[in-house]
């Protein structure tokens, strides 16, 4: 096994599937700093406590799935 699939760091993308208007100014914030823009845009991030932390604030916009390290 070489060092960079040993070192593979897990990935999420994630993707808006629901718009935030009429939710709270918080919860666009946190769609912003994932980084996503438009509806059915998606992102790619780290599987960090940070990013798990704000995928929780707002499950019921997103959709969340493990990208495969290849």
């Amino acid at each position: 096994m070489s060092a960079a699939k040993q070192d593979a760091v897990p990935r999420l993308k994630i993707t808006l599937v629901r718009s935030p208007i009429g939710y709270p100014r918080t919860q666009k914030e946190v769609i912003k700093g994932l980084g996503l823009r438009k509806l059915q845009s998606s992102v790619i991030r780290e599987d960090r406590p940070e990013i798990r932390g704000m995928i929780l604030k707002i499950t019921h916009l997103l959709k969340v799935e493990a990208v495969e390290e290849s």
